[in-house]
């Protein structure tokens, strides 16, 4: 594959540009499906990077120079995960099963729902934003920004995404668990959301289910790098895994793809964030800074208090359920909760989070 050569003073891109694969040594297999990404040299190397990586890292820079700060989810609001690894353990060294099997098909569901990202409608930005957007990342979401992250999360014709990734670290590690048939169920079956409330609805509607969707998206991918330490350290531990070194490596490689989408949606909701809005019918202005703090505030408050309390309430639940010994039962469920160290949002309900903003 011929190489195609990114300037540091490079800011615009072709669809296919953004698409453009490394040249791999061998590809990445795992659970005997072709994935996407593949070595060199002996490294793993992420899918879709040649121009991607250094085409955000041109934007980035250019924000940099702008004097413009990133827009970041502060450490402290970063719940940790449920069922924690000793917790995890405890319940496979127990012979149960099922929760975890339970809790990792989950996440490759979640991961296949990713592809979603690509049917996010994006506003006229020449309508909408006062200041010109070329040469920035807001520009190529939909020219191939959006498309390379739904590939990577779901896969591409021929080729296995984080979906599949995930189930292969799954089935490597818990050597082939029988999966529960209720899992999509319950995933579905779960709190709905309700009818989201506009919080600016001046703007037109496409503009802030766009910031919406971006912030939601980049809090998960952001919590998400608690998963993959989770899941590596459970899934690595040689005393309950069938193939730690393995199953570790397949989910360390579905956590290096992450961080392009990471890097990507903090460039872009930063970039908006320094502009100005207009609203849907051109009378009134509102700081990009306003607009994008609210919506990803709202958005990191409900995830990080409602789907810890969730997560619990549901893991409690799988339990007693997959133990027909009542007594037994109940011992498990006991130390399964003496292994939980708890976690508080450290904030109150009336009180206004911080953003973290780094520099450029």
């Amino acid at each position: 594959m011929a190489e195609i050569a990114v300037t540091s003073s490079q800011l615009e891109f072709t669809f296919d540009e953004i698409m453009t694969e490394d040249a791999y040594d061998e590809p990445l297999i795992a659970g005997g499906v072709r994935c996407h990404g593949g070595y060199t040299n002996g490294e793993y190397v992420s899918p879709r990077g040649a121009v991607r990586r250094p085409a955000i890292g041109n934007w980035q820079t250019r924000l940099a120079q702008a004097g413009e700060p990133l827009i970041a989810v502060p450490e402290k609001y970063v719940p940790p995960n449920y069922p924690s690894y000793p917790q995890a353990k405890f319940l496979l060294q127990e012979g149960i099963v099922e929760p975890v099997t339970r809790s990792l098909t989950i996440i490759s569901i979640v991961e296949g729902f990713g592809a979603r990202i690509r049917e996010v409608e994006v506003p006229d930005f020449a309508s909408e934003i006062e200041e010109s957007v070329e040469g920035t990342a807001l520009a190529h979401l939909t020219n191939g920004l959006f498309e390379a992250h739904a590939r990577d999360e779901a896969g591409h014709r021929d080729q296995g995404g984080h979906k599949q990734m995930w189930e292969a670290a799954r089935d490597v590690g818990l050597d082939k668990p029988e999966i529960p048939n209720d899992v999509l169920l319950r995933l579905m079956s779960g709190p709905g959301r309700g009818e989201r409330k506009r919080l600016f609805p001046a703007l037109s509607e496409t503009m802030e289910g766009m910031i919406t969707m971006m912030a939601n998206v980049l809090i998960i991918e952001t919590f998400a790098e608690g998963t993959f330490d989770w899941a590596q350290e459970l899934l690595g531990d040689p005393e309950i895994s069938a193939d730690a070194e393995r199953a570790a490596h397949i989910v360390n490689c579905v956590a290096r793809d992450e961080v392009p989408h990471v890097d990507y949606l903090t460039v872009a909701l930063s970039e908006l964030r320094s502009r100005t809005l207009r609203s849907a019918d051109g009378k009134q202005a509102f700081t990009g800074a306003e607009v994008i703090d609210t919506i990803f505030r709202q958005q990191l408050r409900g995830m990080a208090t409602q789907r810890p309390r969730q997560n619990r309430e549901r893991m409690r639940e799988e339990i007693r359920g997959c133990i027909d010994d009542t007594k037994r039962a109940s011992a498990i469920a006991r130390t399964f909760e003496d292994l939980d160290t708890g976690w508080t949002f450290p904030h109150t309900d009336d009180e206004e989070l911080d953003i973290l903003l780094q520099p450029a």
